[in-house]
């Protein structure tokens, strides 16, 4: 096959319309490829606004200088682009932190109407199978990368999956391009290089169209992943809101046989999380519904962790550092992030909602609980401990010392998104200040 910007044309018109596409730029041969061939349409007047994103790991030595050659290249291009440096913890293999915080770059850079694009190809959609079929995947592992998908507030695309390397080193060759070299893409200890090297070679001299077959599978798994999904909804029921937790009830009522595949739905789909390997997931279905409702316990993996709460299991990902001695001030003017919290503070003027603007108008404090804190609900004639009202709203308990409380001269006066504490509730017709707290998500 020849790749062009016809062909790239034609990928992206079978995704959803884009504003700006963002493209995910290494540097290295594939990402270059592509790049060109968005340039492409770009200067034929074929394509919004184009820019490029480039992921500083900090994991190589010559990681700076591959920085600097991706923006030199997007400059030759006229391309803007971001370098983007990226704290990779080590939790759950280096590979898959890197990952992790690669995407969690991605996801905040994506707004709406925004597509990022990313140059998989044929062989590595290939070698994604056979890595997933090695390590005991089912039918949505198998289905490996699919040509798009939803992340963040826009989405990722693939639209050279079809290609095969050849046509991309044959693209590349025709058209003088340069590019960086990974050594770590030649290291035999990762399981992807030695099948790149040692095992597809092998494969496609005894069966020339291996990569096409395997990618034809996972065309298949991903038919197969949509029909479970399909089921997991019909025993879920209502679609519940982002993040909402799973009610027991829902799962028992479910057959046996189809739990593992609600659980799996109910943690991607819902929770926006990767699920866990056979091994947690059989932990969440065998330890979590049957204990008791006040013991809360938890099956944790690199990934996420599950809980048991009173009726429902909840779901996460996992909890940064966070310190409840922490005082922020904050004078409401601007968005209040409090990474170890997990909460993004966003302030916003409404009449007769909200905090009261003259008794915020010096500021106030953010803090955590400490422990015996009051507060007299709007609308309530009394006064009651802190602890008893985050029982009573059904507050998590893993949840009680990230939430963020505002304080005004040290009286509290707001209980994250739960309550306004007299006297500092606007009035009616009053202007106040309305602060919603809205969850980060994960590498925010």
């Amino acid at each position: 096959m020849q790749l062009s910007p016809e062909w790239v044309a034609q990928r992206l018109a079978a995704m959803p319309a884009a504003e700006r596409y963002l493209v995910a730029f290494s540097g290295g041969r594939d990402s270059t490829v592509l790049l060109h061939l968005l340039w492409r349409l770009r200067e034929a007047g074929r394509l919004p606004a184009l820019a490029a994103v480039h992921v500083h790991h900090g994991l190589h030595p010559e990681a700076d200088q591959w920085a600097a050659a991706a923006a030199a290249a997007c400059r030759a291009w006229a391309i803007p682009c971001e370098v983007v440096r990226v704290r990779v913890a080590k939790e759950g293999g280096l590979e898959a932190a890197a990952r992790r915080a690669r995407y969690a770059a991605f996801r905040q850079r994506l707004g709406p109407g925004d597509g990022l694009l990313l140059a998989h190809h044929r062989e590595d959609q290939a070698e994604t199978v056979l890595l997933r079929l090695l390590r005991g995947a089912g039918p949505r592992g198998l289905a490996a990368m699919p040509a798009w998908r939803p992340l963040g507030a826009g989405w990722l695309g693939r639209p050279l999956l079809e290609a095969d390397r050849a046509a991309l080193a044959d693209y590349a060759a025709a058209h003088g391009l340069h590019w960086v070299e990974d050594p770590g893409n030649r290291d035999p200890a990762r399981d992807r290089n030695h099948l790149r090297h040692e095992v597809m070679p092998r494969l496609a001299a005894r069966w020339p169209a291996a990569a096409e077959m395997l990618a034809r599978t996972a065309r298949h798994q991903q038919e197969a992943a949509r029909l479970l999904d399909d089921l997991a909804r019909m025993d879920l029921g209502p679609p519940p809101a982002p993040g909402a937790p799973l009610p027991l009830a829902v799962l028992e009522r479910t057959p046996p046989h189809r739990r593992a595949n609600l659980v799996r739905y109910w943690l991607q789909s819902v929770c926006g999380l990767a699920p866990p390997d056979g091994r947690h997931l059989a932990r969440v279905l065998g330890e979590l519904p049957g204990a008791r409702p006040d013991a809360v316990p938890a099956v944790q993996w690199p990934g996420g962790w599950v809980r048991r709460y009173r009726d429902g299991l909840w779901a996460g990902a996992p909890l940064p550092r966070h310190d409840p001695a922490q005082v922020v001030p904050w004078d409401l003017a601007a968005p209040l992030v409090l990474p170890g919290a997990g909460w993004r503070l966003v302030p916003r003027r409404a009449r007769g909602q909200g905090l009261a603007a003259t008794a915020v108008a010096g500021g106030v404090e953010v803090a955590f609980r400490r422990g015996g804190e009051r507060c007299r609900p709007a609308g309530r004639g009394h006064r009651h401990a802190l602890k008893k009202l985050l029982q009573e709203w059904g507050v998590p308990p893993w949840q009680r010392d990230r939430l963020p409380l505002i304080r005004v001269d040290g009286e509290l006066a707001q209980v994250g998104s739960h309550c306004l504490c007299e006297p500092f509730a606007a009035a009616p017709g009053e202007e106040g200040v309305v602060v919603e707290l809205v969850p980060l998500a994960a590498g925010d």
